[in-house]
């Protein structure tokens, strides 16, 4: 064999091995390829485990507790769990204050965490007693939850509204009656909550748990009773304090109006 066929062999051997060795690169690639895809689809397939997972725990515990607070007062056996909250309110027929005038009642307010009983006065608040009692009568109030508490500048639980702070009312207002000349609201006072408008007096009502003052600039309050018994609920609902530690909010435990019954006191 002459050196020219050697050198000719030798490329031709030198030439498979290149080829052996590009393939070799070739596979290695796209078994490293591979290998990348299928981590990056098992990292998707835990992720989406994981947060299935972590999202029917959520669901769970909302079903069974409507929050962590109400499943602490439930389970001191001070207050059962609140009910979920209405998505309607029903519409009620302004009422002739005639109806109150010069007459006292009790009103019996059924909550999930115990009974407040109430004296209204409707020699003074014609017009707001006669609509207590047509709401109470109407079940307007079933199921409402007590959406605001105040712990600071003044002290009340605010109740009345059937959808929790945002709903229309029972579909009449009326204006302003018996407010404090001097701005004071004493522990036990009932009075009626509204917005800026003097006339925007509604459905919603609050309960004064302990001294406060506003200011007689505002126009006040109509105060229409006072809480004669039950006043120790809302003075533990208030040291539980506000949901999330603010001053003014939704109480962190959760207290709901079942039904309002209101009879008249004879003389």
């Amino acid at each position: 064999m002459t050196k020219e066929q050697e050198r000719a062999r030798a490329r031709r051997r030198q030439q498979k091995l290149q080829a052996r060795e590009a393939e070799r690169a070739r596979q290695a690639a796209r078994n490293r390829q591979v290998a990348v895809v299928v981590v990056a689809v098992l990292a998707v397939v835990a992720l989406f485990v994981f947060l299935s997972v972590k999202l029917a725990g959520d669901d769970t515990n909302a079903a069974s507790s409507p929050s962590a607070s109400a499943t602490s007062a439930a389970a001191s056996g001070k207050c059962k769990a609140a009910p979920k909250t209405p998505n309607s309110v029903k519409k009620v027929a302004k009422p002739d204050k005639a109806t109150a005038a010069g007459k006292t009642f009790e009103a019996v307010i059924t909550t999930n965490c115990g009974t407040i009983t109430l004296e209204l006065d409707g020699e003074k608040a014609p017009q707001t007693v006669a609509s207590f009692l047509a709401l109470a009568k109407a079940g307007y109030w079933a199921d409402s939850p007590c959406h605001r508490l105040t712990t600071q500048g003044i002290f009340v639980l605010q109740c009345g509204d059937p959808l929790g702070g945002a709903g229309p009312g029972p579909g009449y207002t009326f204006g302003l009656e018996n407010t404090p000349k001097d701005g004071a609201y004493p522990k036990g006072t009932l009075a009626m909550a509204r917005t800026s408008d003097p006339n925007s007096n509604s459905g919603q009502f609050f309960i004064v748990y302990d001294d406060s003052e506003i200011p007689v600039s505002t126009g006040g309050y109509s105060i229409f009773g006072t809480v004669t018994t039950g006043l120790d609920i809302v003075e533990e609902i208030a040291a539980a304090g506000v949901n999330g530690g603010a001053t003014d909010g939704a109480p962190a435990t959760p207290i709901s109006i079942l039904k309002v019954a209101v009879t008249e006191k004879k003389a």
